[in-house]
């Protein structure tokens, strides 16, 4: 099965490579989750956009990633959370939510799967998040949870 893929699959290709895989692999896996997409005439004209967005977010090299940590490591992020009266979250804060915060405090997009806390984030308060910008370099973003 030939498919185009959308995002970066990890012992497959990136973003935009046209890749060759197994049946069930595609159909089950790569489909489904919108990892992929069929190829076919159609579509092998959006390679180039897939393409362009993948650069327009990729960083380049170490230093640009060392410029875009000294960046995120100056930020205040601030991240409103639902609590009760002891300040327990429901719930838990969500990558999703601190790529969201650190984009509203003024920093970059960052893809949410490069978002890791050492544990989950369930009370208010200052805590620690990692971003993993290349393999070499990792951003310490410090992040305040408060009571929405």
């Amino acid at each position: 099965m030939k498919l185009i893929l959308t995002a970066t699959v990890d012992n497959l290709g990136i973003a935009g490579d046209v890749v060759e895989v197994k049946d069930g692999y595609g159909r089950n896996y790569l489909l489904p989750r919108g990892l992929a997409i069929a190829y076919n005439r159609g579509t092998a004209k959006q390679i180039e956009g897939i393409k362009r967005a993948r650069d327009a977010k990729q960083i380049r090299d170490n230093t640009h990633a060392a410029e875009i940590r000294a960046q995120l490591e100056e930020l205040q992020v601030q991240v409103p959370a639902r609590t009760d009266a002891s300040g327990k979250l429901y719930g838990a804060v969500s990558a999703n939510e601190l790529a969201q915060a650190i984009k509203k405090a003024g920093g970059p997009t960052i893809d949410k799967r490069a978002i890791k806390a050492a544990k989950p984030i369930k009370t208010t308060g200052s805590h620690l998040v990692s971003v993993k910008l290349t393999d070499a370099v990792t951003a310490r973003v410090p992040v305040e949870v408060v009571s929405a």
